[in-house]
């Protein structure tokens, strides 16, 4: 298992590259963005929705063929421990967590020009790993996937927006940010609080013999274990909360004054003089 993260920690470093150089910044020029700051942060944001759009439709793949479908939260315990993952699910969870552990290494490295909100960002990825970490090794992984997709599926809107923003489309950029909020409201808040509601208040259909800490059975979920789950989702949840403030100033801003900015971001331009070219274009 170490391997494969190493290893696909690797492919997709070239994967984001390549879809970077190659399709992103030219498709970014063609539609009229010539800045530098601006190509950059198209192309993140490109990825982002290519990312998401393709993890978000596995992990509802995933739940689809489980008895969790559609966060059936009592299941996440009643049925403990998961001992046996299916091909599809291992390679699935396992990719997900080399992709947020190169991103985690992307964060703390600065190969990207930090936003304001960085440090939210390294507890958010910390939070993160360890979420996947532990779910993956004490065999609970129906509960890391659901939080995968309350996640995925709303960055998918987010980066749709600052896409559309970045191509100066005004009005698409702001009813695509409406839609964010909906979405966002309800995955980050409503169905991760339904998640720790869960947590907190079905932990005790674990079957007996498993509320053990015993790795070679397969059982991990001491009674201690409740609070080992719950405390990082409350954690995410306060990061999430934070973002979801700074969502509603943005809104209201857009709604009243016409402005869709993202109050993450430091100056897209940085001050970057027009390129004399560019102009002539």
């Amino acid at each position: 298992d170490l391997a494969f993260l190493a290893y696909y920690v690797i492919v997709f470093c070239f994967i984001r590259q390549g879809l970077t150089f190659y399709v992103l910044r030219p498709l970014a020029w063609k539609l009229g963005i010539k800045k530098e700051a601006k190509l950059e942060r198209f192309a993140e944001q490109g990825y982002a929705i290519i990312y998401f759009s393709v993890s978000g439709t596995l992990g509802l793949w995933a739940m689809y063929h489980s008895p969790t479908w559609f966060f059936q939260g009592r299941h996440y315990f009643q049925d403990y421990p998961y001992w046996k993952m299916t091909k599809f699910m291992k390679s699935y969870y396992l990719l997900q967590f080399s992709y947020w552990l190169q991103q985690f290494l992307i964060l703390v490295l600065r190969v990207e020009k930090p936003r304001k909100d960085f440090t939210e960002l390294v507890i958010h990825h910390i939070v993160t790993l360890w979420l996947i970490g532990w779910s993956y090794l004490i065999n609970l992984t129906p509960i890391g996937n659901a939080v995968f997709i309350t996640m995925d599926v709303s960055d998918i809107f987010l980066a749709l927006a600052k896409s559309l923003n970045y191509l100066k489309l005004e009005t698409a950029s702001t009813v695509a940010f409406g839609w964010f909020v909906c979405v966002w409201s309800y995955t980050r808040h409503y169905l991760n609080f339904c998640i720790l509601w869960n947590v907190y208040n079905d932990f005790e259909l674990v079957p007996k013999w498993a509320q053990q800490w015993a790795p070679e059975t397969g059982a991990w979920l001491a009674p201690w274990m409740k609070w080992q789950i719950f405390a990082p989702l409350v954690l995410l949840q306060g990061v999430n909360l934070f973002w979801y403030f700074l969502i509603w100033r943005i809104l209201i801003r857009a709604l009243f004054k016409k402005e869709l900015a993202d109050e993450r971001s430091d100056d897209e331009d940085d001050g970057e003089p027009e390129d004399e070219n560019d102009k002539d274009d």
